[in-house]
């Protein structure tokens, strides 16, 4: 049994939803297995839970390689800045911030281990768990130039939301209900 499959048996009954979910999201036949997987990999970095996180690297390697795992990780980190930088520019709203230069090094997704629509689906799929508009419209409209399709976009935001419900079903605590 994969530690993913072994982690998603141990999830709560009252999280049977995201344990189904979580089976069906990962035999997506839009992705290929490496975007999959990076996609996997870096929702699980930014749902912060290290056990999930755990589960999908022991199970990528065999599935699409350490260039997609380094590239899933340095996505998750990437956008734990730029979410936050560009969500509040975003949200604060004022020409004045937006005409600043953000000074964030951001070289890595010009230049990924693997190549640079997978690393930008791996950013947009991280910018859709931390919530920042402005990183999803501009990852969506590099994905879609570059040549994915829209079933492409919602079956990676898909995987996103899956594995975000998995970190925060891993957190619940069990409650056993004893009713009469």
């Amino acid at each position: 049994m994969s530690a993913v499959e072994s982690l998603r048996a141990r999830l709560p009954e009252n999280a049977r939803d995201t344990k189904l979910n979580l089976q069906s999201v990962m035999q997506s036949v839009t992705l290929t297995a490496a975007q999959r997987w990076g996609v996997a990999v870096a929702s699980a970095a930014a749902a912060r839970n290290p056990e999930l996180l755990d589960a999908m690297l022991a199970d990528v390697r065999d599935e699409a390689g350490d260039a997609v795992i380094d590239d899933a990780l340095a996505a998750a980190s990437l956008m734990a800045m730029n979410n936050v930088y560009y969500r509040f520019r975003h949200m604060i709203g004022k020409p004045s911030y937006e005409a600043k230069p953000a000074r964030l090094r951001m070289q890595r997704i010009a230049k990924p281990a693997t190549n640079k629509v997978d690393f930008e689906l791996f950013c947009l799929a991280v910018s859709a768990i931390n919530g920042c508009e402005v990183c999803i419209r501009s990852h969506e409209a590099s994905v879609i130039e570059s040549g994915l399709t829209e079933d492409q976009v919602v079956d990676a935001v898909r995987i996103a939301a899956v594995v975000n419900a998995a970190a925060v079903a891993l957190e619940l605590p069990i409650v056993i209900s004893t009713s009469v």
